[in-house]
């Protein structure tokens, strides 16, 4: 089981951090990604960082802006989001992904289980 939280309601320019809570499982043999869906849109890649913590990836829009992390002592993954735009705003989804992948965990079919979104919206 996933459950992000974290979410909330921020001013253009402020930060959040997401966590993603993980039990049931080896958290530590899983890559972790974030996705999000912003209303009337697809679900679309965030970050994704590797079971050990050594690769990590952002889509260009998140670079410099968001820091993906993960605690495996305490089964949790992390979204550090700063510098948040409106265009931020958007239901938060975290999954696991029990497998390597060539695109680097960007793809949703790289993932086996998700979490309940959280909600972020940046307000201008």
């Amino acid at each position: 089981q996933l459950q992000a939280s974290g979410g909330g309601l921020v001013q253009a320019g402020g930060s959040l951090r997401l966590s993603c809570a993980a039990s049931g499982g080896t958290f530590s043999s899983y890559a972790m990604g974030w996705f999000r869906q912003a209303p009337g849109k697809d679900r679309e890649f965030v970050a994704a960082i590797s079971w050990n913590g050594v690769l990590t990836y952002y889509v260009d829009s998140v670079k410099g802006r968001f820091t993906i992390s993960r605690d495996n002592a305490k089964n949790t993954a992390y979204l550090q989001m700063s510098s948040l735009k409106p265009e931020d705003t958007a239901v938060y989804y975290c999954a696991a992904a029990g497998r390597s992948s060539r695109s680097g965990w960007t793809r949703m079919d790289d993932y086996d289980y998700w979490g309940l979104g959280t909600l972020v919206t940046v307000s201008s």
